[in-house]
């Protein structure tokens, strides 16, 4: 709930600075999601204080949650194997019903994180986890040897455990299990499939043709009608599209020229849908984002730390919302102008199917080892607040995030204990865009609490005027910092004092993220 903050006192100011930021606690206040602090990795769900995980990525396409068989198919030799429950405590053992799947959100629940469940929505699932190698080498009926039939709903009472002797799997009856008896104190979230617009290459052994607009349609309407008619009130999102090329043309469907931009028909499909339903069967649209921005000739997305890349990346999270700024891409080429994502794709829902949430389940901006990556991924998260995206999850690229982990910190538990950004985004700018970020927050049941982040991008130290528009008068801030100098966690910095009514001037360190939070 936004509280009613009242009138600010008149701020003073903080006189000569390089910078200044002007955090406005009574402004633009807007609630932010509790789930964009999410991670594709539960293992790190305790350690970063995330509210979310997600059950993703290549291997659920075909994961059978009868036996937890899965493939990976482009990803790892279009192999049938167990490697699911090789990565996690499968109990009570590897072939139990579920396993993978309770293990995860287990694990999850403990770190007090919500999880976003992929669903299957393609024909088949993996039936076994050997012999190795691809299953197209297994004979030519290979999809009736080595898989079972996917269906959306069984169409009868749902057992546990499953009849593991017929030929078919069912979501319904897994979605029936995971929220009455797998774990029923989770809090779930559900996924139609992952990355469509890919299957043909990434799981040709399943899908090899493209799919079109009308069979992806088709099929998150069947399986969103199945999860709401075992739970209806469930959050279920799609298409989950893999990148730029997905969102405009499903990656050059057949029907993409006869039927226009592809989230636009998508909306609409799914509007109709409800329309016939009588109810809503798609709750978000939910995308993966990696960005093209390149820098020196070298997209940001790896791990590399050279002075132009690093420059590219830091300036990447303006994408996300800025008109003003064009990235070197090839996405900022075919559209000739700004990517401008969010307000973009919720220009989209709003136009096409209002009510609609945008998510964003994959994401990463690279350079997890490196204060950069550190500084991207808190900008991307403070957008992700400011612009009202429902749900993010990091998707680990690169082996190493401790950096990127970092960003959480700043915002899930700034102070190692705990203390976390506020629930409440408030109006924050900044006078040097290309060189600095801010994002203000305020706390729902306590409007007095507020809590900035506050980066710097330039090589160079900054001297920042903090200049804070609230009816509470500050007089210190408490102040921690993420540095290259200092590691990937947010340290305690020295505090700093008012120079003037709600004004402070506080000397950022170069290249880092500093949590600001005032006290009376």
């Amino acid at each position: 709930m936004i509280p009613d903050v009242g009138a600010p006192v008149e701020a003073g100011s903080p006189g000569q600075v390089d910078i200044t930021f002007t955090v406005n606690g009574t402004k633009n206040l807007q609630i932010i999601s509790p789930y964009i602090y999410g991670l594709n990795d539960q293992t790190q769900a305790a350690a970063t204080h995330a509210t979310i995980t997600r059950i993703g990525g290549n291997r659920m396409t075909a994961y059978n949650w009868e036996n937890n068989a899965s493939n990976a198919g482009s990803d790892y030799m279009f192999e049938n194997d167990d490697y699911l429950c090789s990565q996690v405590s499968c109990m009570p053992s590897h072939t139990t019903p579920g396993a993978f799947l309770k293990a995860v959100i287990d694990q999850s629940a403990a770190a007090n994180a919500a999880v976003l469940v992929t669903v299957p929505i393609v024909d088949y699932v993996a039936a076994d986890t050997s012999p190795g190698g691809d299953v197209r080498n297994s004979g030519s009926n290979y999809l009736q040897t080595r898989f079972k039939q996917n269906k959306a709903a069984k169409g009868s009472a749902f057992v546990y455990p499953p009849d593991t002797t017929d030929a078919y799997v069912y979501e319904d009856e897994m979605i029936s299990w995971l929220t009455k008896t797998g774990d029923p104190n989770a809090t779930l979230r559900f996924q139609l499939d992952n990355e469509p617009d890919l299957w043909s290459s990434t799981h040709a052994e399943i899908h090899p043709v493209a799919v079109t607009y009308a069979e992806l349609a088709q099929r998150d309407v069947t399986y969103a009608t199945a999860i709401k008619n075992v739970v209806p009130t469930a959050h279920v999102v799609g298409p989950v599209n893999y990148g730029w090329a997905g969102y405009v043309n499903l990656q050059n469907a057949t029907d993409s020229q006869a039927d226009g931009d592809f989230l636009d028909w998508w909306l609409d499909q799914m509007k109709a849908a409800e329309s016939t339903a009588g109810k809503r069967l798609v709750d978000g649209m939910d995308l993966h984002w990696y960005p093209e921005a390149t820098g020196g000739g070298v997209r940001i997305t790896d791990d590399g730390t050279g002075a132009a890349e690093v420059a590219a990346r830091e300036q990447a999270p303006r994408s996300l919302w800025d008109m003003s700024y064009q990235e070197t891409s090839w996405i900022q080429q075919s559209l000739n102008g700004a990517i401008y994502l969010i307000p973009r794709m919720m220009q989209k829902i709003a136009q096409h199917y209002p009510g609609t949430k945008l998510s964003i389940s994959e994401w990463n901006y690279g350079g997890g080892t490196d204060i950069s990556g550190a500084i991207a991924s808190a900008d991307v998260l403070g957008v992700f607040g400011v612009y009202g995206v429902d749900m993010a999850m990091l998707w680990p690229l690169n082996g190493n995030e401790a950096y990127t982990y970092s960003a959480f910190q700043a915002y899930r538990s700034y102070d190692g204990k705990g203390a976390a950004f506020g629930d409440v985004s408030c109006d924050a700018t900044t006078t040097d865009v290309p060189d600095s970020s801010v994002y203000g927050s305020i706390t729902s049941s306590d409007a007095s609490k507020l809590v900035i982040v506050a980066i710097n991008k330039a090589t160079t130290i900054k001297v920042a005027g903090v200049v804070i528009e609230h009816p509470t008068v500050y007089t210190k801030a408490a102040v921690y910092t993420v540095t290259a100098a200092g590691g990937p966690m947010p340290v305690a910095a020295p505090g700093i004092t008012a120079v003037a009514t709600n004004a402070f001037r506080y000397t950022m360190p170069a290249q880092s993220i500093s949590v600001i939070v005032p006290t009376p």
